[in-house]
């Protein structure tokens, strides 16, 4: 079994902003994202979310709207029909970032000079993935 895997990024801070309740920060927006690769393809997946998507995240905690962003890979095996081979957790500064804008074509020049190499690696990475499912998730209180 391959090790567990972590990545790790810790960015700015939630920032106050105006709301009903009143001068608070807005409440985190937390999506859990599952990747299920075809057999024999999860370091390739990997290696290819390392290089092409990963760096996309971590400007988007440099920039604010990410607070965090972790990756995590199950231990041992499970049945084919739960099986899934990355889970990465998002943490957005709110629901509007979630669901706002990404990086722009001028940023991800930036990040990617060669679009086609990019495009195509993205689109190998797409080809190899068998699943893909979000879960916003949230904290559950306890007595």
């Amino acid at each position: 079994m391959r090790a567990l895997a972590v990545l790790s990024l810790v960015g700015a801070a939630a920032f106050a902003v105006p709301t009903a309740r009143a001068q608070s920060a807005p409440e985190p927006y937390v999506v859990d994202y599952y990747y299920k690769v075809k057999w024999g393809f999860a370091s390739e997946f990997i290696a290819l979310f390392r290089k092409n998507h990963y760096p996309v995240l971590k400007r988007e905690v440099e920039l604010g709207r990410i607070v965090s962003v972790s990756a995590m890979e199950p231990r041992y095996h499970a049945t084919e029909d739960s099986r899934w081979d990355y889970r990465v957790t998002i943490t957005f500064r709110s629901v509007a970032d979630a669901f706002g804008p990404s990086l722009s074509e001028q940023e991800m020049r930036k990040l990617y000079p060669d679009k086609a190499t990019f495009d195509r690696e993205e689109q190998r990475r797409f080809e190899i993935l068998l699943a893909h499912w979000d879960v916003p998730i949230r904290p559950l209180a306890l007595p």
